[in-house]
């Protein structure tokens, strides 16, 4: 049994982490800020965040606190003395960073220099300290002679074309930075497209399938061939819990994703199965985002064991069937 202490740890895919660690046996502390970015009148936020704080109740510890809060944050670190800590908070959403860079920068780099440094300071030495980057730290993946897409793996060159991505690949080189400096053992991972119950931040896969069941069509921007790794939540909370516990992935950074890159038509098709009424349009449109497809996971299965379970229709079959049985 270890002690986990979660920053972010109520967000969407903390609280798949905390349930999956409490279903094992280890203890939790989430230290979480409570912070949203959409505006609430767009946004099923408060009722999601009712329903993961309700579902966690009596479970876990908890402190309601940001990571600049430099005194409230090595307070809870003493207090608690975790064995793993996981960091997830940070503005989730990529498109949101280029809009309000200033507070991208506090919530993505700020918060991660605080928590690295109370590190340094605390009385008692962590086993493990596990950064959440993106996989928007590569930008435009690679290409082979004949234009098809080259799945990205963790040695290839990062040179993100976004905010975000910039924002989280600095924070890899602050992590390691402070690995080398002063010692802090560390794992990073690389999640994509996260989807799933109880996501509430307007991703693709909750934009498309709300519209579905709300009668609204499903609109591909340029035929929809844009693709993404699209990951089923559970799939990212195994990766990082044994990316937090394996011994092979100490120091070690990791693509944790299902591997298959789909397309936005692909995702819409998948929802059609679900929902045939909906309707599906297409926009011819410029649209600025990097030229992106599947991650290499070679690394993760080979030395953590990793194994995603959920394809895209198994994945969102199972978001849809949720949303059926708590929203009705």
């Amino acid at each position: 049994m270890k002690r986990f202490f979660i920053t972010g740890g109520e967000g969407f895919i903390g609280y798949h982490i905390c349930k999956q660690l409490l279903g094992q046996g280890h203890e939790v502390m989430t230290y979480d800020a409570q912070k949203h970015y959409i505006p609430l009148d767009k946004s099923r936020w408060m009722f999601y965040q009712m329903y993961r704080v309700n579902d966690l109740n009596g479970r876990i510890q908890r402190v309601r606190g940001d990571t600049t809060d430099r005194g409230l944050l090595k307070d809870s670190l003493e207090q608690y003395r975790p064995d793993v800590i996981i960091h997830l908070a940070a503005l989730p959403i990529a498109s949101v960073s280029n809009i309000y860079p200033e507070e991208a920068h506090r919530n993505i780099y700020d918060g991660l220099v605080t928590v690295l440094d109370v590190l340094r300071e605390t009385s008692f030495d962590v086993d493990r300290f596990v950064y959440t980057s993106s996989s928007m730290v590569y930008g435009d993946f690679l290409r082979d002679e004949n234009g098809a897409v080259i799945p990205a793996d963790e040695s290839q060159r990062c040179r993100p074309l976004g905010l975000y991505g910039a924002m989280k690949l600095g924070g890899e080189e602050l992590v390691y930075a402070y690995h080398k400096r002063f010692g802090i053992p560390f794992t990073i991972i690389r999640p994509s497209a996260v989807y799933g119950p109880t996501d509430c931040n307007r991703r693709v896969t909750e934009i498309f399938l709300y519209n579905a069941l709300e009668g609204k069509p499903l609109r591909l921007d340029n035929g929809g061939k844009h693709q993404l790794d699209f990951t089923f939540v559970e799939d990212t909370a195994q990766g990082f819990i044994l990316a937090s516990l394996k011994k092979e992935g100490l120091n070690e950074c990791f693509n944790i994703t299902r591997g298959e890159g789909r397309s936005i038509r692909d995702l819409a098709m998948v929802i059609k199965d679900l929902v045939p009424s909906v309707e599906v349009t297409v926009e011819e449109l410029e649209v600025y985002r990097p030229n992106r497809g599947s991650l290499d996971i070679s690394k993760a299965q080979e030395l953590l064991g990793y194994n995603p379970r959920f394809c895209l229709e198994d994945g969102m079959k199972n978001y849809y069937d949720f949303i059926k049985k708590v929203e009705g």
